[in-house]
């Protein structure tokens, strides 16, 4: 029997994982799930509130194709969601339908229906408030069996313990419903959801379990506080700075799922060590998370996507900028931050003091470029700013001006044209257009300059962002060349003011800029990843570990890598504003190759090949749980070569920041770069590096190995 290898030289010390795709061998015999059920338990199924949303709505179709009718995902009965999300039926399998009519018999509320997201998972919601009675009963037996005790006033907390104590009951009462012994995986996402588990364990009922930690709850709350936490990670006295942060009870709830749990995941090599040291346990395997990559038949049509949702941009910016449009828009660079409003942890503080900077050297270096940076984060506002609408007002009315002088103007030469005559250009226009024309250009003068901020701010002179464009002097004048846009509202198609939804926007613009200090793993620079548009992520992100992994020289497939974790401050920001520098100095044709590179990359971000470390995870699960049905034996790890995008061999993608490829680099070859980057060759070479999709197998017959024959992939039935 085989199993798996793990990677050589990877960035940061590994658990007994998986992090490089090549790392999962094939297996020789079949494994079968015939008869194991799935339970995937989380606060958000069909109700977001942060990313575990998307890890888990984007994973349900590949989870529902490996287990089929026998996958059901467990969440809150939240009723405005399921209205929009659910379609509310009767459950399909006999023994779950026997179990939610016992428990509604029992004084709860479970529904069942499927979830309207790709795949159609079923979904069982548990309506957590309907049995708010029992929660003073169900803390006391918590503390009399772990001794946690959960405060009344921490809502969050008590929704945890009821939805822990209820999903304990669906799984046991389904073990009970069940004629034969049943195999039960219960796979369990983050704190809120892992009180389920240890009861699980407590009460010995026959379930294999997952604990998927995405953050740890220390790590977040650390990491806000301003302390130097990635080199103090062993220092930590956690007990005393959980019980000063008030969240002791928490991070018991979060421990005890971690030390109880079959199998213990974590999304990303540098959680894993966070949660070594912080829950006191090394994460069995890394899961990391995926994307539905939906790839288009026409090579280059994310291309052209990039310019239709650019020039939506460029609209914008003609109206928030009007009376002060003194630059240049087709030399024009759209930056972007986007996400939970962080200032710290978001990294939004030094992409500011950066852009400080990287205005200092345009300017200094006479560039006629203009950077755009746009800080999509979500704050307290009172509605939009009326410059702001009044500037797209402004811009409409002279769109409309320029329409009615063209058709008069349009009208002239036609009737010019009709009696055989060239128009006499000085005649076509009359006084009545040129006052039109004058009325037009007088509503576009301005007094003021272009607002920082499109909302009016309910703290506007405490809030981070806003204080930190005081200090650093960014106000949008003329003489800048880099203007900020703070947008602090999620975008949306309907918005009077930019109206375009968050993944049109990312594909209009230039570069994604992520440079956080915490982010367990980072979709934000994945989707810009998937959407071909090149970002900035740090060494302390999951995504940028895990693209440094496999990716020979990152920046050239537009992956650019900060250093926060060996750097201090200074010198981290002073490489991000080398980073954004260099990046400005690139040419259209070289962003153009660097976006097709990028857009290459989206393979390796796809769930056909990371949902495959999730299907390790249960497989190690069950052959713990049930030794006598599974069998999973891990030899020692031996070194693989991995799998790595090279080097592209042709055209590097900025002036400074990649090397040639050739060991005699002239002046010439310089000139030559036509010659030199050939699409379809460097593509070919790549697809030549990443495996095939994983496909999905019927069930009962054999997995798809890792390396595409046919193999079990985790264990053998007896």
């Amino acid at each position: 029997m085989h199993d798996w290898d793990t990677t050589e030289g990877m960035p940061l010390a590994r658990s007994l994982s998986i992090t490089s795709l090549s790392g999962l061998e094939e297996w020789d015999e079949e494994f079968e799930l015939e008869d194991a059920v799935l339970f995937e338990i989380a606060w958000e199924v069909a109700n977001k509130v942060g990313g575990i949303y998307t890890v888990i709505q984007t994973k349900a179709r590949m989870t529902a194709e490996e287990w089929g009718e026998n996958y059901f995902l467990v969440g809150p009965y939240v009723e405005s969601n399921v209205r929009t999300q659910v379609e509310l039926i009767e459950p399909t399998n006999p023994v779950l339908k026997r179990t939610i009519d016992k428990m509604n018999s029992s004084g709860c509320k479970v529904y069942f229906g499927r979830w309207l997201i790709e795949g159609s998972p079923y979904v069982v919601l548990i309506d957590v408030s309907f049995t708010a009675w029992s929660l003073d009963r169900w803390k006391s037996e918590l503390w009399k069996l772990c001794a946690i005790g959960v405060p009344w006033f921490d809502r969050e907390a008590n929704d945890a313990v009821l939805f822990g104590f209820l999903t304990a009951w669906l799984l046991g009462e389904y073990a009970a419903q069940s004629e034969e012994p049943p195999h039960i995986v219960a796979h369990f996402h983050e704190w809120l959801a892992g009180l389920g588990l240890v009861l699980c364990r407590q009460r010995q009922l026959p379930v294999a379990t997952i604990f998927t930690t995405h953050a740890t709850l220390l790590g977040r709350y650390l990491c806000a506080g301003n302390v130097d936490f990635y080199n103090n990670l062993a220092e930590f006295n956690v007990d005393k700075e959980a019980g000063d942060r008030q969240i002791y009870h928490r991070y018991c709830l979060e421990r005890a799922a971690a030390h109880c749990t079959h199998v213990f995941t974590t999304v990303s090599q540098i959680t894993a060590i966070e949660a070594e040291h912080l829950l006191k346990r090394k994460p069995d395997i890394v899961t990391p998370n995926g994307l539905n990559v939906k790839k288009f038949s026409a090579m280059h049509e994310f291309q052209n996507l990039h310019a239709q949702s650019k020039n939506r941009i460029q609209e914008f910016v003609r109206g928030h900028f009007y009376g002060n449009l003194d630059f240049n828009l087709d030399k024009c660079l759209f930056l972007f931050i986007a996400g939970r409003y962080e200032f710290s942890n978001k990294g939004a503080d030094i992409f500011l003091e950066a852009l400080a900077r990287l205005n200092y050297l345009l300017r200094v270096n006479h560039s006629d470029v203009t950077v755009i940076a746009f800080f999509i984060m979500p704050a307290r506002t009172n509605n939009f700013n009326v410059e702001t609408l009044k500037g797209q007002a402004v811009r409409k009315q002279l769109w409309d001006t320029a329409q009615t002088v063209k058709d008069r103007f349009g009208k002239k030469l036609y009737e010019s044209l009709l009696v055989g005559q060239l128009p006499d250009v000085s005649k076509m226009l009359d006084k009545e257009d040129f006052t039109i024309m004058k009325r037009a250009i007088f509503a576009t003068q301005r007094q003021c300059q272009p607002p920082v901020c499109t909302h009016n701010m309910l703290e506007d002179s405490s809030d981070p962002i806003l204080n930190c464009v005081r200090r650093i002097g960014l106000f949008n004048s003329s003489a800048d060349r880099v203007k900020i846009i703070f947008h602090p509202e999620f975008l949306s198609s309907t918005s009077p003011l930019l109206p375009m939804d968050y993944e049109e926007f990312v594909r209009g613009c230039h570069l994604g800029v992520f440079p956080s200090y915490y982010e367990p793993w980072g979709y934000t620079p994945a989707e810009c990843t998937v959407m071909g548009i090149p970002s900035i992520s740090t060494n302390l992100s999951g995504f940028g570990c895990f693209m440094e992994e496999h990716i020979a020289d990152p920046s050239a497939y537009g992956i650019y890598i900060l250093d926060r974790r060996y750097k201090d401050v200074d010198e981290s920001c002073n490489q991000l504003t080398s980073f954004l520098f260099q990046f400005c100095k690139q040419s259209r044709r070289q962003r153009i190759i660097q976006r097709n590179r990028t857009e290459r990359l989206s393979d390796l971000l796809d769930w056909r090949y990371l949902g495959r470390y999730y299907i390790a995870a249960r497989h190690m699960a069950l052959a713990k749980a049930f030794p006598d049905t599974y069998i999973y034996e891990p030899h020692e790890p031996s070194p693989t070569s991995g799998f790595r995008y090279p080097r592209p061999a042709s055209v590097p993608p900025s002036p400074a920041l990649s090397r040639h490829s050739s060991p005699h680099h002239s002046e010439v070859e310089d000139n030559e770069e036509d010659e030199r980057y050939d699409e379809d060759l460097e593509a070919e070479k790549d697809r030549a590096n990443i495996r095939q999709p994983y496909n999905m197998p019927v069930k009962g017959k054999a997995v798809l190995g890792a390396n595409g024959s046919s193999a079990d992939e985790a264990g053998v039935k007896n």
